[in-house]
């Protein structure tokens, strides 16, 4: 029974290792699928932060017109204390506390709105300075990861071994060497012609 346990172990082992090495070896895809996950998420935030504004607007408008609406009746009020009319200035007066209890209520809802609006923006910009400071770093990353594969494929193509290395060493030195003679004969050859032209005469 002990060996079966060990094999079981064993087999779980290996499947966790070849997971990791799959993980390995689609990480550049798996973070690119990533970051268009968060843009997407970012989206739904940003139409989320659209809607709470509007609503905060919604409340604020109201908030106003029920102001309006008090002062509109507080002049009621007077214009009735002042004509002797004590019945219609408590009615005014009574329609007026309604009116403050709900101003009282739109504005609670428009603070709270205020604040969730002020979150939600802060919460929004912070992660669209991770996700733009994450699309740099993976700029980073996928241009390192094409260098380290050229890098790869010319130690590869070249056997890896230090003998043609050297080789292809002393052959661009060969090159090289054989420039800087052509180069040379040709600066002579331009100070001969020089020497030679009837203007030295």
């Amino acid at each position: 029974m002990n060996v079966w346990s060990k094999l079981l172990t064993a087999m779980r082992g290996g499947a966790h290792e070849a997971g990791e090495a799959l993980v390995d070896s689609q990480a550049l895809r798996i973070l690119d699928q990533e970051i268009r996950d968060a843009d997407a998420e970012l989206h739904r935030s940003r139409e989320a932060l659209a809607n709470i504004m509007a609503k905060q607007k919604l409340a604020a408008d109201k908030l106003s017109k029920v102001s309006a609406r008090i002062a509109e009746y507080e002049q009621y009020a007077l214009k009735a204390l002042e004509s002797g009319n004590e019945t219609l200035a408590r009615e005014v007066a009574e329609k007026i506390a309604g009116l403050e209890n709900e101003a009282k209520l739109e504005s609670e809802q428009a603070e709270a709105y205020a604040t969730s609006v002020a979150n939600l923006r802060q919460a929004v910009q912070q992660a669209e300075g991770n996700i733009k400071r994450l699309k740099q770093q993976v700029d980073v990353v996928k241009a390192t990861e094409s260098v380290q594969k050229a890098q790869l494929a010319v130690s590869q193509r070249y056997g890896g071994s230090q003998a043609k290395m050297h080789t292809a060493l002393e052959s661009l030195e060969r090159i090289k060497q054989k420039q800087a003679e052509r180069g040379a004969r040709m600066e002579a050859a331009a100070e001969l012609a020089v020497e030679g032209s009837p203007d030295q005469a």
